[in-house]
């Protein structure tokens, strides 16, 4: 259903951050696209940012550039701040983003401790104090493959950085780099800066006390730690004049490290950076925990609206526009501006996730927003220079243009209305050909749907799917098995089969018996669907619905999530066998719910198919929560209250009322094979072709749909 006009009538409205005007609220933070080359902006990179630009934003920061490259960096493939070289580039991305009306500042940092370039190539690296806090460097090996390790490892040569205490003479030259950084920027016709204070790069450290123990000016009080940042922002508000816009973007809070930077000294230094002459601050986190998991504490927040009460904290301290971040959807945008929390509100993965996102809510359908489903796909690969990529956006980091309109009309017959599907659907249909597709359960989303249970977003993802299918008038037929006549009937040029994957039973003595549930069975017993003859929910489930609809709770699934810890259809000792994706995310859905739950895992990696950075909190919150997880584990027996597994040549055993199977997960191109008659041009995709659940689903299937 389309919104009222004023739905988002604070995050659409005009703002201003210094004498810059900009045309709403929306603000893209700067997320690294590692599409440089040698510091320079490519045509990538103006593609990218122009995308975002068209699609409605109002305004843009590119991605962290360093002042001082090669030094004080993070890659080769960041932008560089340092030379005269790189203003024809920003010229091109700054003329690429105005054509448009957006506006666009750019994030100059120098690294400091994290400035992996400088390790790579045998420099030390800058921070404020020496020895520098205990680090746990195991931490980080905690859940990472050996693949993930190796791919980190070439981001400095396999080297461990040497701290270099930075002396006045360092520090000064520093100043001049933003100062100089910040003129080439103005040269190119940018609207401002943003100079980086925060996520443990130097400027951040410097304000850190857990870093910062000097005692010299640079130290000492909170006006020594801060005085870096105020030369700075003092020193390019004097090159650079009034009407060049200033950031500042600040850690909100530290996380993992005693004595660190709080909410309360975030708005001192905020206080301190407007009367250096900083025009707007952006409130972000950090993390000096040292751990995988950490990330996800900051600055990568894994819960919505992570960061809004610092944002709060720091809005209350100053008199210049505040931006907040942290996994904030647009109805949060609307609710925090409209209460006063900040002024403007960052966005990065939702705009990376749909570039287009201010336009659908400034025509009033967000409905057709693409969602971001905070599976970390993007993020991940920063952590090795690797250009990031999207689970729901095929587009990204793919430098595939946007889909061309069909020579001809052709009739697609889709089969399958998990993602796969839906997504090859939506592209054909937005490129004119015509489409029906087909779905044998009463609902469309398939696995993705179901899975919406533990991972609601997911749910999200399908309702956006469905939307834009409904808006390009694709012909959508649920309840319909597809048999060779029901094709045949139907006369498609083209036929594409996004049926799933097949799940095989384990071989193993008792896992047919009537306590071991496949994910299927459980979805069969939680809501009438699944591979069962018996398609109507049980007795638990009705009774569920029932009080849902009640309590006004808007679909089935999210009836069965809210009340769920009321009735589940298993027992209070859960053994879940197959500790990947679908698992990890099981175990700990069950254990919040009071259940004891085991997972055992034949291979050595736990969820190797989640991105790290969300199997890092994945795993962590499971455990949290209670479970134990055993890798190298093989089943050998079940029994109505045990299973029993092997470790390599040892014997356990563990008691279980239930037990669910998560593993034996095949591709299945039977359908396809079974209807090969039928028409001329057959496609397979999603998890049917080659399992790769949503992200891979989602490719292929757009893959598909842009080329017929």
């Amino acid at each position: 259903m389309a919104c009222v006009p004023d739905q988002f009538q604070h995050l659409l409205s005009p703002g201003r951050i210094g004498s810059v005007a900009i045309r709403n609220r929306i603000v893209l933070p700067a997320m690294d696209q590692n599409n440089c080359d040698d510091g320079l902006v490519t045509d990538r990179t103006i593609a990218h940012y122009e995308a975002r630009a068209r699609g409605g934003a109002g305004l843009l920061i590119l991605e962290t550039s360093a002042v001082a490259y090669p030094y004080g960096s993070t890659s080769r493939h960041q932008p560089a701040l340092s030379h005269d070289g790189v203003v024809d580039g920003l010229r091109r991305l700054a003329d690429a983003v105005h054509a448009h009306g957006a506006r666009m500042v750019v994030q100059a940092c120098h690294h400091g401790k994290v400035s992996s370039l400088d390790t790579a190539e045998g420099r030390p690296v800058l921070v404020p104090s020496v020895p520098i806090p205990p680090i746990d460097r195991q931490a980080m090996l905690l859940d990472t493959t050996v693949d993930e390790l190796m791919a980190m490892a070439t981001m400095t040569g396999g080297k461990f950085p040497e701290h270099e205490e930075a002396s006045v003479e360092r520090l000064e030259r520093v100043v001049s780099c933003f100062t100089d950084a910040a003129a080439r920027i103005q040269a190119a016709g940018m609207d401002g800066i943003e100079v980086h204070a925060a996520h443990g790069y130097l400027i951040s450290t410097f304000l850190s006390p857990a870093w910062n123990r000097r005692t010299d000016a640079y130290g000492g009080t909170t006006v020594g730690r801060a005085k870096l940042l105020v030369d700075v922002v003092a020193s390019i508000r004097k090159r650079c004049g009034p009407d060049f816009a200033l950031i500042v973007r600040l850690d909100g809070n530290e996380y993992g490290v005693q004595d660190g930077t709080t909410p309360e000294l975030a708005a001192e230094y905020a206080r301190l950076a407007v009367a250096a002459g900083a025009d707007a601050i952006h409130v972000s986190a950090h993390s000096s925990a040292g751990s995988g998991v950490g990330f996800t504490d900051g600055p990568l927040p894994w819960q919505s609206c992570q960061y809004e009460g610092f944002a709060r904290t720091v809005k209350a301290a100053v008199d210049v526009p505040v931006i907040a971040v942290g996994r904030i959807q647009p109805a949060d945008a609307e609710r925090i501006i409209g209460s006063g929390g900040s002024d403007f509100v960052s966005m990065g993965r939702q705009l990376l996730a749909d570039p287009d996102m201010a336009a659908r809510l400034t025509v009033g359908r967000p409905d057709l927003v693409r969602p971001c489903i905070n599976c970390f796909v993007c993020v991940a690969q920063n952590f090795w220079n690797g250009r990031p990529v999207c689970a729901v956006n095929a587009q990204l980091g793919s430098d595939l243009p946007e889909p061309e309109t069909a020579d001809r009309q052709r009739h697609l017959v889709v089969v399958g209305g998990g993602p796969a599907g839906l997504e090859c659907a939506r592209t054909a249909a937005g490129r004119g050909h015509r489409v029906t597709l087909l779905e044998k359960e009463s609902r469309l989303g398939g696995t993705a749907w179901f899975s919406s249970l533990t991972t609601p977003l997911n749910g999200d993802l399908v309702s956006y799917l469905e939307a834009s299918l409904h808006e390009l008038g694709v012909d959508v037929r649920c309840g319909v098995t597809a048999d060779e006549a029901t094709v045949a009937d139907l006369e498609p040029d083209v036929l594409v089969v996004a049926t799933g994957a097949r799940r095989i039973r384990p071989d193993v003595p008792g896992s047919d018996m009537p306590h071991v549930l496949s994910g299927d069975d459980l979805r069969s017993l939680l809501t009438g669907g699944g591979n069962r003859e018996e398609r109507t929910p049980g007795p638990g489930t009705r009774i569920l619905l029932a009080a849902g609809r009640a309590l006004g709770l808007t679909s089935d699934m999210g009836r069965i999530r809210s009340l769920s810890r009321i009735w589940m259809p298993v027992g209070r000792s859960v053994v879940v066998i197959g500790g990947g994706l679908v698992g990890t995310e099981l175990a700990e859905f069950l254990a919040e719910r009071g259940r004891s739950v085991t997972v055992l895992e034949e291979g050595q990696d736990l969820a190797p198919e989640m991105a790290h950075p969300r199997r890092w909190r994945a795993l962590h919150e499971a455990r949290r929560h209670g479970v134990a997880f055993h890798t190298g584990a093989v089943p050998t027996s079940i029994t109505e209250r045990r299973v029993t597994y092997r470790v390599g040549t040892v014997d356990h055993e563990v008691a279980a009322d239930t037990v669910l199977l998560a593993a034996g997960v095949h591709t299945d191109r039977s359908l396809a094979e079974r209807l090969r008659g039928t028409c001329g041009e057959i496609h397979v995709i999603g998890d049917a072709d080659k399992v790769g659940y949503i992200e891979g689903a989602v490719r292929s299937g757009h893959l598909v749909g842009r080329t017929i």
